[in-house]
């Protein structure tokens, strides 16, 4: 579930709650064969933990320093509890206890200082609305996303910042992804960069839209795909984008509850496999059916460079073929909730490497903040 819908749908939904329908998945039969992640681990923090004297939650990025053995988890709290910010934390295995925090880390705007929060910033500054981040292991700095606000007139942004918050660089994206006050063309609201992936040897990032641009097509429904969304390739030398291909997301594979109530499916996550493949997380909610979460497998260079296509039609492009890695419905959780971060952990005592999801919670009592850790097959 989104923030931007709970004000509309909070009431039904905690309705459903309480009569133990959110949330609620028919049973799933995992598919015959060797399965590619194995569950190791589930915790959960309590609903606003406190944490250093800020209110802990709306959990959407994830990554893990292996030189200290700390994950690093961004907010998506844009502002309005406390100022943007990322939270450390050590998770010790056998993970059988939730991670334990460490501190807190305000991200600071251009010139210092804290982020203002949304409803007091003035017209004409900027509110990041963060979800997703990545280390630059040999830089020591930070990588991370904000969906913008194109109500407001902002669109998507990615930063670097050091890893005591100071505002580091402000990245250009290319001019499709500017907002369009007409909303005729570029990003629809809240549906911006939700996905950030590193590549190995740290030279380029890849941006994930959670959805696609107005000029690309619609966004899934319960009968048909979304529109192409953009996974855009940055060279962090240069700051430029180099390449730019599309991903078709699934139709929603969850009915609402009540028909005609708000259902949703985009992409939540991504994350480098190798220097050409990547995982890309789907993550779809249904009123009253709860979420579905797919992870997928696509290999980049399979796929148009779509950099220099102003729209996206059928014809003018090859999107990048998907290969389903696993559905979270057969995985063992006691739950699925609204899983937005995901990365590589410390490898396993085997050498697997070991895949670690976050849930935002999005500061909801019926959410919850929920860390999961699996162990990670790749294809032979």
């Amino acid at each position: 579930m989104r923030r931007r819908l709970l004000a509309g749908a909070g009431a039904m939904a905690a309705g459903l709650a309480a009569l133990g329908l959110a949330g609620c998945r028919s049973p799933a039969i995992p598919p015959a064969g060797p399965q590619r992640l194995r569950r190791l681990a589930e915790a959960h923090w309590p609903h606003r933990l406190n944490i250093q004297g800020t209110t802990a939650g709306g959990l959407s990025g994830i990554d893990y320093d292996a030189k200290r053995s700390e994950y690093l988890l961004l907010s998506d709290d844009r502002s309005d509890l406390d100022p943007a910010r990322f939270y450390v934390a050590q998770w010790a295995p056998p993970w059988a206890l939730p991670p334990e925090p460490k501190g807190v880390v305000q991200l600071q705007r251009p010139g210092g200082g804290p982020w203002p929060a949304r409803r007091r910033a003035e017209p004409g500054t900027p509110v990041p609305d963060p979800e997703s981040l990545r280390l630059r292991p040999g830089a020591g700095t930070l990588l991370w996303t904000s969906e913008g606000d194109v109500g407001r007139g902002f669109g998507p942004a990615l930063y670097e910042s050091a890893r005591d918050g100071r505002l580091l660089r402000e990245f250009a994206l290319p001019a499709m992804f500017n907002p369009d006050p007409a909303q005729r063309r570029g990003p629809r609201d809240n549906l911006g960069l939700e996905g950030l992936a590193l590549a190995p040897d740290g030279r380029h990032a890849w941006l994930g839209m959670e959805n696609a641009l107005i000029q690309d097509g619609p966004v899934p429904t319960t009968r048909a795909p979304g529109g192409p969304c953009r996974l855009t390739r940055i060279d962090l030398e240069t700051g430029q984008a180099t390449r730019q291909i599309a991903y078709v997301p699934d139709a929603i594979p969850l009915r609402p509850l009540i028909p005609g109530s708000h259902a949703d499916n985009g992409i939540s996550e991504i994350l480098m496999l190798d220097a050409d493949r990547m995982l890309v997380l789907e993550r779809a909610y249904a009123t009253g059916a709860g979420n579905s979460l797919r992870l997928y497998e696509i290999d980049t260079r399979n796929a148009t460079d779509v950099l220099a296509i102003d729209a996206l039609a059928a014809d003018n492009h090859r999107p990048a073929p998907k290969t389903l890695v696993a559905d979270f419905a057969w995985l063992g959780l006691s739950r699925l909730d609204n899983t937005e971060g995901m990365c590589w952990g410390p490898p396993l005592p085997d050498g697997k490497r070991m895949l670690v999801v976050v849930s935002d919670d999005n500061f909801n009592p019926l959410q919850t903040t929920q860390f999961a850790a699996f162990e990670y097959t790749d294809r032979p």
